[in-house]
């Protein structure tokens, strides 16, 4: 993983991105410019884990510029790809609210840029920003009754 420089160009693509997850899309732009600075934007080449399965969750992730495969274990050493992300895709948002085991591998397939804001940064932004912490409360309480409610 090699962190990279986050221009202003990136910023824009980013804000845009972010209206788009449903986790972040309740925001007002105040709100949600108190989290793009913390954001970072890190590259990986083909082949290279963003992160394993079981690894602890410490970040949440879009996809800015290639894709990435997410595998499920099977067995010790073998992986099945259960779906393929590209620009605009993203994954890990549980990480920013708790710290679960990854329930899944997320492998670089081609040269890949990912936006990524790290657990603690977010913690620390929702200190912060009482408003912007009960909000993201009161949209992660919804979706795990959405989550639970769907079988």
């Amino acid at each position: 993983m090699q962190n990279l420089e986050i221009g202003s160009g990136e910023l824009g693509v980013l804000a845009h991105m972010m209206r788009k997850v449903d986790f972040f899309s309740p925001l007002t732009i105040g709100q949600l410019d108190h989290i793009l600075p913390h954001i970072r934007l890190q590259g990986f080449v083909v082949g290279e884990p963003v992160f394993r399965q079981g690894d602890p969750g410490d970040a949440f992730y879009i996809i800015f510029k290639g894709r990435v495969s997410v595998q499920l274990k099977k067995l010790y050493f073998f992986h099945k790809t259960i779906a393929s992300l590209r620009p605009g895709d993203f994954f890990g948002e549980i990480a920013l609210i708790s710290a679960e085991p990854r329930t899944a591998t997320i492998v670089a397939t081609e040269p890949t840029e990912l936006f990524a804001l790290i657990s603690a940064d977010f913690q620390f932004v929702l200190r912060e920003n009482p408003s912007l912490a009960q909000e993201m409360k009161r949209i992660s309480m919804r979706r795990k009754f959405d989550s639970a409610h769907s079988n």
